[in-house]
């Protein structure tokens, strides 16, 4: 049944439906007669429906009618250009559906899509919120990159889902708020604080709960979430951020690698360092909390024994303290640094030589007095000696001498001496030493010699007392290596070098103790690994030197008994060299204990030790490292197999 009424011609046409049970074609026929729109229908669109109206409808009433009865019936009407196409839901939303805007967002059961821009939230995080809001046929998606939403549904629906998603994104979900506590720890804080808002939720994240860091370098409390949220952990954190009774607070902090004692000088100055920034800082010493604003709240002592210290400071104090310790406090590397010393030494000598001496006599005959001699090659005294017969010394070397002490003769001598001298040295040395990083070392192997300095006789007054005495001093000859190792980034190490090699020298031309002194004091740079040279020198020195009496000296043959002649040539070729390693962990310290104590065993058991002399294994043998380490035994039921890691260290003391 359809009832239709129309007004008079001058006003708006209008129409009144009531129908029941019609088909839903004869309404499609009345809206587009009432309305004057175009309508293709598909043929899936059949339907019967059944219309209530009471009063009469302009046409936009008449279309939003129509636009709901389709909707209830599962169809919707895609405008294109002149004309609608009335389809299925199901495939409305691949039609060209009207995009809405704010200023034109569509009327009632008109099926649009809407793109809508989210402003303080994700998008990604509404859109499991808001689909139950969607029908089935509807779209809803969202665009990360924009952070947008897209939304295809009937114009009501969207309208309604945008005063809900206005509600949620609101700017005050992720403002952040920073609180700064004067008196608590942050990081203390921020603990108790994360579990209470954390509690019921089995370590889960739960939506819209806040967010509680903290910030250990300002010592502060940074809180995210709602308003309401932010103000009770603003509230929990006044309560907890309140001075101790005491008024102070003090704390044992226990070292693993640093030395306590040397800690409380750099860590008193950082905080005076600290408590004087806090005064000068803008807007004068009343932003200086009152827990740090003076240096006599602040104590810091070492326990040598425990290696620990005690540190009495309010706890912002605490904190920055407790940071710089845990920077300082670390595991230092060791430097493993091995010297070479190599020297070859040759020194040949060659002297022939003579010397004159004619005695005069005095008045009684006696030869007394010199009358000429011949100073060549230093044998004058030992001639006079001669020719006097009080020898008291011989040269080195070979000496021929002849002499007339006839008593009423004129008494002469004549000495002849050749010498020959071959001297060869060759030395090796490689010591070897291990420091910490930034600590100097000194490793002295060397003899203790005495050296004769002065030699004197007091004479004393009561009856002519002789008293002879000599002045001696002690010196230490052999090897001496000082160094202190500093590991840059990466792996190069400087080193501050002191190195000094001394050796007493079997020189042809001595007369006393010779000794030979190499030194080289200088700072190198070198990568782990690397064998660098210090120093060295390559020395060739070739000396000839000649005395003799003009004239008689050049006479054939005989003027070699005038004549002296000395020729000494040395060479010497010495070279130092380096090589340091880096020793980061126990276990590449304990590699490189292992190879030299398994190098020193070996050259040990190659030289035959044991097979020499008369009682046979006498010698004491190396034994194997494993072997030599004492074992601890493991609850009574044996003995430890693997030598412990602390007696891996090259500075361990291992029993002999």
């Amino acid at each position: 049944m359809l009832l239709l009424v129309c007004a008079p011609a001058f006003a708006q046409e209008t129409a009144t439906l009531n129908l029941k049970d019609a088909d839903i074609r004869v309404l499609i026929d009345t809206v587009s007669e009432v309305t004057g729109k175009n309508f293709v229908i598909d043929p899936r669109v059949k339907a019967k429906v059944t219309v209530v109206s009471s009063q009469p409808m302009n046409q936009n009433e008449l279309y939003d009618v129509f636009l709901s009865i389709l909707q209830v019936h599962g169809f919707a009407a895609i405008p294109t250009g002149d004309i609608i196409k009335i389809v299925p839901d199901v495939s409305a939303k691949q039609g060209p559906v009207p995009t809405a805007s704010y200023k034109r967002p569509g009327r009632g059961d008109q099926l649009v899509t809407r793109v809508i821009a989210i402003q303080n939230v994700p998008a990604a995080q509404l859109v499991p919120i808001l689909r139950p809001l969607i029908p089935q046929q509807g779209q809803l998606a969202a665009y990360q990159p924009s952070n947008t939403l897209i939304i295809s549904d009937r114009a009501a629906n969207v309208n309604r889902l945008i005063k809900i998603i206005n509600r949620i994104d609101r700017p005050d979900q992720d403002e952040i708020e920073i609180i700064r506590l004067l008196h608590a720890p942050a990081n203390e804080v921020a603990r108790t604080l994360s579990t209470l808002t954390r509690k019921g939720a089995k370590g889960a994240t739960v939506p819209g709960q806040p967010v509680v860091t903290a910030d250990e370098r300002t010592n502060s409390i940074l809180v995210s979430g709602d308003k309401a949220s932010r103000l009770r952990i603003r509230a929990l954190v006044a309560n907890l951020d309140t001075p101790l009774e005491t008024g102070g607070d003090t704390q044992v902090v226990f070292l693993k690698y640093a030395r306590a004692e040397e800690l409380v000088e750099i860590l008193t100055g950082v905080s005076k360092s600290n408590v004087a920034a806090s005064k000068s800082a803008p807007g004068g010493k009343g932003k200086v909390p009152t827990s740090v604003s003076s240096r006599k709240d602040i104590d810091i002592r070492a326990d040598e024994a425990n290696n620990a210290l005690v540190i009495t400071a309010p706890p912002a104090v605490q904190q920055e303290l407790k940071r710089v310790i845990a920077q300082l406090d670390i595991r230092r590397a060791q430097v493993l640094i091995e010297a070479i010393i190599a020297e070859v030494r040759l020194d040949l000598a060659q002297e022939l030589g003579a010397s004159l001496a004619v005695l005069g006599r005095n008045s009684d005959g006696d030869a007394v007095t010199p009358a000429v001699v011949t100073n060549l090659g230093g044998l004058t005294d030992i001639v006079l000696q001669a020719v006097a017969g009080t020898i008291t010394s011989i040269p080195a070397g070979i000496t021929l001498g002849g002499a007339d002490l006839r008593p009423d003769k004129t008494n002469f001598g004549l000495l002849i001496k050749a010498l020959a001298g071959d001297s060869a040295t060759n030395i090796l040395s490689t010591p070897t030493i291990v420091t910490l990083d930034n600590e100097e070392a000194e490793l002295v192997i060397a003899q203790n010699v005495p050296f004769l300095t002065g030699s004197f006789t007091n004479t004393g007054a009561a009856q002519g007392a002789v008293n002879p005495f000599q002045t001696i001093e002690r010196r230490d000859v052999g090897l001496t290596l000082k160094v202190k190792p500093q590991i840059n980034e990466g792996s190069a190490i400087k080193l501050e070098i002191d190195q000094e090699s001394s050796s007493l020298s079997g020189s042809s031309t001595g007369v006393d103790i010779v000794t030979n002194n190499r030194r080289i004091k200088t700072t190198v740079l070198a990568d782990d690994g690397q064998v660098i040279v210090l120093g060295g020198l390559m020395d060739d020195t070739f000396t000839d030197t000649e005395q003799k009496v003009p004239l008689l000296g050049d006479i054939p043959i005989l003027g070699h008994l005038f004549k002296s002649t000395s020729t000494n040539k040395v060479k010497t070729s010495l070279m130092v060299f380096i090589r340091p390693v880096i020793l980061r962990d126990a276990a590449t310290a304990d590699a490189y204990t292992r190879q030299k104590y398994s190098y020193l065993r070996a050259r040990q058991l190659d030289a035959g030790i044991n097979d020499r002399g008369l009682i046979k294994d006498a010698a004491a043998r190396l034994p194997d490292l494993d072997e030599l380490i004492t074992q601890l035994p493991d609850s009574g039921e044996g003995f430890v197999t693997q030598m412990p890691e602390t007696t891996n260290s090259p500075n361990s003391e291992t029993p002999q």
